[in-house]
């Protein structure tokens, strides 16, 4: 199974106790395919530092947890404008580069009201548990 896991979905995973931080530890479990860019690393580092106000060695650490977690590509910019927003652009221009089969994101303005995008479905951190959980059944 290949995932693209959006910035927010990192971010809460890193910092709190739920879904998001599963989803995470099952990513660095190799559970699945899990795809990030350079783009979505940059906003993770920033928003621990910025909003968060995290040191710069717990950031590295958490740099060091995804490149080891993760395949890191660049993908070209093929999506112009759908969301409104270029760095959602860019995580769907990721699911086109990696043919994802999900994207899990909490983005409820630009992303998850899509459903789906290319060959990927557009779920929230919740529901792409769910999914897993329905899987071993």
């Amino acid at each position: 199974m290949r995932v693209v896991l959006d910035s927010n979905i990192i971010v809460s995973g890193l910092l709190y106790q739920g879904n998001e931080s599963r989803v995470l530890q099952l990513g660095s479990e190799k559970y699945f395919e899990m795809f990030l860019s350079e783009l979505i690393l940059s906003e993770v580092a920033r928003a621990l530092r910025n909003k968060f106000r995290a040191n710069q060695e717990d950031i590295a650490e958490a740099g060091s947890l995804l490149r080891d977690s993760a395949t890191i590509i660049d993908p070209p910019p093929i999506v112009s404008d759908l969301t409104g927003n270029p760095p959602d652009d860019h995580v769907l221009d990721l699911v086109l580069a990696s043919e994802a089969d999900f994207l899990v994101t909490g983005d409820r303005r630009h992303l998850l009201p899509l459903g789906r995008y290319g060959t990927a479905r557009i779920v929230a951190s919740r529901q792409f548990l769910e999914e897993i959980a329905a899987e071993q059944s």
